[in-house]
């Protein structure tokens, strides 16, 4: 565990990682694809190079569902307002071993179909695929928070 936490605060201290709120969205493409993003390759994010949900800070300002808002219509240039977007699940991480604070991070679930899917234009991130249940379970390099949601939405359809 020692040498674990050592290697967390290293890696805080290299990259200047600050945990935050945050928010994301499991978007299910036709009942049966999951669209995730897949990270850069900087190390100033966290987890980078691996797939994960679409989303990211919440701002002082806003809300979570604002957060979601102004996330997507960022990343992948849509308004989730027209979309029906559901609450799904929230993670809390206790970050106080290092001297933050303790952080939520909301998760929230949006069907779309193909069509809409083909009109999304990718604004953040090295690049954007839909997945299999199958593939998001056994074959891919997650961001492990979201391979986590991943797994209880996929477990609960």
């Amino acid at each position: 565990i020692n040498r674990l936490i050592v290697h967390v605060n290293q890696i805080k201290l290299s990259t200047n990682l600050e945990p935050s709120n945050a928010v994301s969205a499991i978007i299910i493409v036709d009942a049966d694809q999951y669209l995730l993003q897949l990270r850069d390759a900087i190390p100033s994010i966290w987890f980078p190079s691996h797939w994960g949900l679409f989303g990211g800070a919440v701002e002082s300002n806003e809300s979570s569902e604002e957060a979601l808002v102004r996330e997507l219509h960022e990343e992948l240039a849509i308004t989730p307002d027209k979309y029906s977007y559901d609450y799904f699940t929230e993670f809390t991480f206790d970050f106080g071993y290092c001297g933050y604070d303790v952080v939520y991070r909301k998760i929230y679930e949006i069907f779309i179909n193909s069509d809409e899917y083909n009109n999304m234009t990718l604004g953040e991130g090295a690049g954007m695929k839909t997945f299999t249940k199958p593939e998001i379970l056994n074959s891919l390099k997650i961001t492990p928070y979201d391979q986590f949601a991943l797994w209880m939405h996929i477990d609960n359809s």
